[in-house]
């Protein structure tokens, strides 16, 4: 063999090596954009609702035989649980069908839509408890301070048992694999993300369940203040209060929700850093076009243009895109669509430095891009 031929080997070598690598870390990365299974998340949704469920028509019929109204709206608080329950579980199935050629995300944002049902439910209930409690402080009627004491203190319990399930449950949502790669895999998320993202749909059920337990605490707080100094006004008092606990809860579902709905920028991740983090790059030159949005809770998507020297070649521009990947991924986006471009291009001349454009008015230069004013 010459050894012009021992250097062709060595270059072609290298450039497998190289190619193994990409393969390698598109396998990683597209693993570690797969969904978060969700079914410990289910076995613990059925469990509550199973549970709360039951318990909701004991509370119903006592609150109807003792006459009181914390009794009442906790048992009507109980059935929002059960509603929510029963949706955020059929939202985590229906989340978890593949993508389609008409849904290319897939159906996890379904789990967004059921959050922010469950959190108007949420501003729902409380405003009618307002509304109830109102009219039992100017006309309280007569209560089975006994019996409402028995039934709240059971309920207090049962609450207890159903938000402990759901605490315990969602810290163990995340994947069980076995793999050698998944395992891989979590190593590398492990060390890029310390914090599991908060998932939205667990949550707004979470405070369902809490603001239930806070509930039947405020009956049970009514009941012994009526049994032991006659207030009777305690249990529209206890209501009202429970009412505003919900309410703020509900509002910051709705809040939270919402911003995953318009594309807002996840919590926690900043504009600026991710700029930083992709020209930090010795190859990067400028970022532009940036948006980095949610598709539900805990999966985080961006896209952008980089601008590079126009020397690079396809293969090089390959192997840049699957290292910002990585990079990105250490800031817990795990979905990311890069455009790389030329410096020297006369389409980039025209870009302005701005990080974010305006998708809102169509280009009419013609060394702009289609649907972006710069």
């Amino acid at each position: 063999m010459t050894i012009e031929d021992s250097k062709a080997n060595a270059i072609h070598d290298t450039h497998e090596h190289q190619h193994d690598e990409q393969n390698s870390h598109d396998s990683h990365l597209e693993q570690s954009t797969s969904p978060q299974d969700t079914k410990g998340y289910q076995r613990t949704l059925l469990f509550s609702f199973v549970i709360i469920t039951g318990y909701m028509f004991v509370e119903a019929i006592g609150g109807w035989l003792t006459g009181s109204l914390a009794l009442l709206s906790d048992a009507g608080h109980m059935l929002s649980d059960a509603i929510a329950l029963g949706a955020t579980l059929m939202a985590f199935k229906i989340g978890e069908r593949a993508a389609t050629p008409q849904k290319t995300f897939g159906y996890k944002r379904f789990e967004i839509l059921v959050a922010t049902v469950n959190g108007a439910t949420l501003i729902i209930i409380a405003l009618m408890i307002f509304y109830e409690a109102i009219k039992r402080f100017n006309a309280p009627p007569d209560i089975a301070t006994q019996g409402m004491l028995i039934i709240a203190t059971i309920g207090m319990l049962v609450n207890i048992l159903v938000a402990w399930l759901m605490h315990r449950g969602s810290h163990r949502g995340e994947v069980h694999g076995h793999s050698h790669e998944e395992n891989e895999t979590k190593a590398i998320n492990n060390a890029a993300d310390t914090k599991e993202p908060v998932n939205l749909n667990m949550q707004s059920a979470y405070l369902h369940v809490l603001s239930d337990l806070m509930g039947s605490v405020a009956a049970i707080i009514a009941a012994l203040l009526m049994m032991s100094f006659g207030w009777v006004w305690a249990d529209a008092a206890a209501s009202t209060i429970v009412a505003i606990l919900i309410l703020f809860s509900g509002y910051r579902v709705v809040r939270d929700s919402v911003h995953i709905l318009m594309e807002g920028t996840p919590t926690g991740i900043s504009l600026i850093t991710v700029e930083q983090t992709l020209i930090a790059h010795p190859q990067v030159q400028k970022v532009h076009d940036l948006h980095v949005w949610s598709i539900t809770s805990g999966l985080n998507a961006l896209s952008c243009h980089v601008v590079v020297d126009g020397e690079m070649n396809i293969h090089e521009s390959s192997l840049l895109i699957a290292n910002l990947e990585q990079r990105l991924l250490t800031l817990g986006i795990h979905h990311a669509t890069i455009q790389v471009e030329s410096s020297s291009h006369p389409q980039t001349k025209s870009h302005s430095d701005a990080l974010v454009c305006n998708i809102s008015e169509q280009a009419t230069d013609n060394n702009s891009h289609i649907g972006h004013n710069h």
